[in-house]
């Protein structure tokens, strides 16, 4: 006789609510530099559970947001800092092709006192990232330095930090939806 157990793993539509928060965003991710050299990107601290409204900028277009999940990692060596904003929808979000402005409307980030985040703040954000798809979360990025240098519209470092939002996006929306 085979025994089938029930499956103990959460819909995805709730895994934000049912797991903890050391499920939703991991003490390590695995991931590229800007250069392209392997890096590990290190939790550097988890927000405390956040209206839509407050977490994300204005023009993100996320309509149906019930609340917001961030955190922000920094790489390996501590040049680069991303929040990672999930915004949990009522229902599936609307398509919306990923940002393509040096610095798009993406998720507020969030500073870590007392670590190398601690100087990443907004307006130090550089550039964001956006992923989702046909389930109720959207996952974008805020990244930066973390020496603190303010935004300017030099476009030169946008491409290199560009890859390190969009990865931080991909994983963290992977794990909620895989």
């Amino acid at each position: 006789m085979t025994m089938i157990w029930p499956n103990t793993e959460p819909p995805v539509a709730e895994r934000w609510r049912a797991w903890p928060a050391s499920e939703v965003f991991p003490a390590r991710l695995a991931g590229t530099t800007p250069s392209g050299a392997r890096t590990a990107y290190v939790l550097a601290g988890i927000a405390p559970e956040t209206p839509c409204t407050r977490a994300f900028h204005r023009d993100t277009g996320l309509h149906g947001c019930l609340t917001a999940l961030r955190a922000t990692y920094v790489d390996s060596t501590q040049t680069f800092a991303a929040t990672a904003g999930i915004a949990v929808l009522t229902g599936p979000p609307a398509r919306r092709d990923e940002p393509r402005d040096a610095r798009p409307a993406t998720v507020r980030p969030y500073t870590v006192p007392g670590g190398p985040a601690e100087l990443f703040g907004s307006r130090q954000y550089i550039t964001g990232a956006r992923v989702s798809s046909d389930d109720r979360y959207v996952v974008m990025t805020a990244a930066g330095y973390t020496d603190g240098r303010p935004y300017t519209k030099d476009e030169s470092a946008t491409p290199r930090l560009r890859r390190v939002a969009r990865e931080l996006a991909a994983a963290i929306h992977r794990r909620l939806t895989g």
